[in-house]
């Protein structure tokens, strides 16, 4: 992969930059539940390629891994956000692929958009939680690179719920830049209710040529 190649891939967002670098997969399930004051518990499973405990180095700060895959990163990593908490963290190897679980708990929903993305460029926190999954896919982009990531996250999916305090939660489906669009067919969405829930086959999201992302409004979000 040339050097514009790899470039462009960092238009996906951070979650998925694993695909460029060991050509393989990734899977993901996070579960948000908050609190009526803003606090609230974070569950995250993912697997990314066995080996891969050696990428926080391929940027050259191996202190701020690109995805946090072991005990020591994950307690790097909280130990430089406030308002989080590491709860606990389990992994197991299954076949060519590390299974990874973690539990945190943070203080308010600024803290728990920090934890997802300390770059602030990805997820924000502005009243309601915007996730945004991948940017528009850049015209330059090769095509067989795009095949090559459907394929490698082939059998995959990346689904993402958030449970409220009992009281009504609304999730809306928006393109790359955050503005609402129709969910994909593709995807599989509980858009209101007490726990909403998105989910969609990590290789279909290579096709969502204008971006795909997330907007979780509703209470019981303070006041940003």
């Amino acid at each position: 992969m040339n050097c514009k190649g790899i470039k462009a891939i960092f238009y996906f967002g951070i979650i998925f930059i694993v695909f460029a670098m060991f050509s393989s997969c990734l899977g993901l399930n996070m579960d948000i539940s908050m609190r009526s004051n803003g606090s609230g518990r974070i569950v995250m499973e993912y697997s990314v390629p066995a080996g891969a405990e050696n990428i926080g180095r391929l940027d050259g700060n191996e202190n701020w891994p690109i995805i946090p895959v072991g005990r020591a990163d994950w307690q790097r990593t909280v130990s430089r956000i406030n308002g989080v908490k590491l709860v606990s963290f389990s992994s197991r190897q299954r076949q060519q692929e590390v299974i990874t679980k973690v539990t945190l708990d943070f203080d308010n929903p600024n803290a728990l958009a920090n934890l997802l993305d300390p770059s602030g460029t990805r997820v924000s926190y502005n009243g309601a939680l915007n996730i945004i999954l991948n940017r528009e896919i850049p015209s330059e982009i090769n095509p067989d690179l795009l095949d090559l990531l459907r394929q490698a996250s082939s059998g995959k999916k990346v689904s993402i719920s958030f449970t409220s305090a009992g009281v009504l939660s609304n999730l809306v489906i928006t393109n790359g830049s955050g503005n609402e669009i129709t969910a994909p067919k593709t995807v599989q969405i509980v858009p209101s209710g007490r726990k909403v829930l998105f989910s969609i086959d990590t290789a279909e999201i290579f096709d969502q040529a204008d971006g795909l992302g997330l907007r979780f409004s509703g209470a019981p979000f303070p006041a940003p």
